[in-house]
């Protein structure tokens, strides 16, 4: 699942992701992440920090008090150098942090290490 409020960036992840063959779901703030990971439970959940209505860490929060999703991995998706609010989102649940601009062999290298192979 990709939770992202910037069109252009989701667009680049979901097709990203979808062309090395994986199904991936949309969410554009944070509250949308809860309720489709509550919804849906997805294998992985690459999550913006700075979201509207919710922001990213406060949905990660939210999405590792559910006992059904708290084996998902969460990667903290940011244009910030690590900072105050990355070890706040790996407090709150996220497992590691990606920075944008998405680097798509990066993206890869990322998500099979915790999906396999499509």
């Amino acid at each position: 699942m990709v939770v992202e409020d910037y069109d252009d960036t989701r667009v680049l992840l979901k097709t990203g992701l979808e062309r090395l063959g994986y199904t991936v779901l949309e969410a554009c703030n944070g509250q949308e992440a809860v309720d489709l990971a509550d919804r849906e439970r997805p294998d992985l959940i690459l999550m913006d920090l700075d979201l509207p209505i919710l922001d990213g860490i406060a949905a990660t929060q939210c999405i590792r008090q559910k006992p059904e999703l708290e084996g998902v991995p969460i990667v903290a998706v940011t244009a910030y150098p690590m900072s105050y609010s990355h070890v706040k989102a790996f407090a709150k649940g996220c497992d590691e942090y990606m920075r944008k601009p998405i680097d798509m062999a990066e993206l890869a290298e990322l998500v099979n290490r915790y999906l396999p192979a499509t």
